[in-house]
């Protein structure tokens, strides 16, 4: 079994969760473009299952592309429903998935600050 550094783990979610919620906010802001298809990121649990594939990175400031870390993908999640406006945008799903995100970062953010807080306690004389 390999150990896993959980903050290393973390900041690749934060990462991910904000690469997400920009995918996530691009949709909204298309949902009324005709011809339009939604997009998301591929599930956290690919990433961390496929953790030692590396990133083939053109430029080392592109976001989430650091060499060594997992890589992140947009997918297109356009679904056979097409909308009066012309595109697949559902608001509904949309918005469902922006508070999903912010969830995520609350949590996120609870274990990395309970960590930290435990490491400071071992710390101190």
């Amino acid at each position: 079994m390999e150990a896993v550094n959980l903050f290393q783990l973390a900041t690749t979610q934060a990462k991910w969760l904000s690469l997400r919620q920009t995918t996530v906010a691009n949709n909204i802001a298309n949902a009324h473009a005709p011809a339009y298809r939604p997009m998301d990121v591929e599930p956290f649990e690919a990433i961390v299952a496929n953790r030692s594939v590396s990133i083939g990175a053109t430029a080392a400031s592109h976001f989430g592309t650091q060499p060594g870390e997992p890589s992140m993908r947009i997918v297109d999640t356009g679904g056979p429903d097409v909308s009066a406006s012309g595109n697949r945008v559902s608001m509904e799903q949309e918005l469902v998935k922006s508070s999903e995100i912010r969830h995520a970062f609350e949590i996120n953010t609870a274990i990395v600050s309970s960590f930290h807080r435990m490491i400071l306690m071992t710390a101190k004389p």
